[in-house]
């Protein structure tokens, strides 16, 4: 939920310019037609996720054996995630499958995460990389999970000083 409020002082009857502030950002994943339940599943069983709550599609076509989900929303974390089956319906907000997401996932038991992920159904991709040369500045491990998310498992990142823009 975003909160308004005004900043600055009205001058010469301008408006004043509104702020907004959000509360948070839930990344929204759609996966192939009725697999969204199944995703639900691995990423708790893969990642330890709890499920919040779940909208099925009130009604379902005759050619699907599952009514679609709508959405579920799970926890991982301290971060929400929404996922849903991907709809042919022109009023949802994606009608296709899309990829070039990564998620990076912060323990330090990275090689733990990466053999229950695995066990769950993720496939590893590549060793798990240590040092200054990795994208996260620590211990990283990638797999891909069954929906084709890909998961960057890593210990949290060093703090950097002096960052410049």
């Amino acid at each position: 939920m975003a909160t308004e409020g005004t900043k600055g002082v009205e001058t010469n009857g301008a408006a004043l310019e509104k702020t907004v502030t959000f509360t948070a950002l839930k990344p929204h994943l759609f996966v192939e037609p009725s697999k969204a339940s199944d995703a639900v599943a691995f990423y708790k069983s893969a990642f330890g996720a709890e499920e919040l709550n779940r909208v099925s599609h009130p009604k379902r076509k005759a050619d699907q054996e599952l009514p679609l989900l709508l959405s579920a929303e799970i926890k991982l974390g301290s971060t929400s995630i929404l996922i849903s089956d991907v709809s042919d319906d022109p009023s949802a907000p994606v009608t296709t499958v899309a990829s070039g997401l990564v998620f990076c996932l912060e323990t330090e038991d990275v090689e733990a995460a990466v053999e229950k992920a695995v066990k769950a159904g993720a496939v590893a991709d590549g060793e798990i990389s240590d040092g200054e040369g990795t994208w996260c500045s620590g211990r990283v491990g990638n797999v891909k999970d069954p929906y084709g998310i890909v998961w960057a498992i890593c210990t949290p990142g060093k703090k950097c000083v002096n960052l410049e823009a």
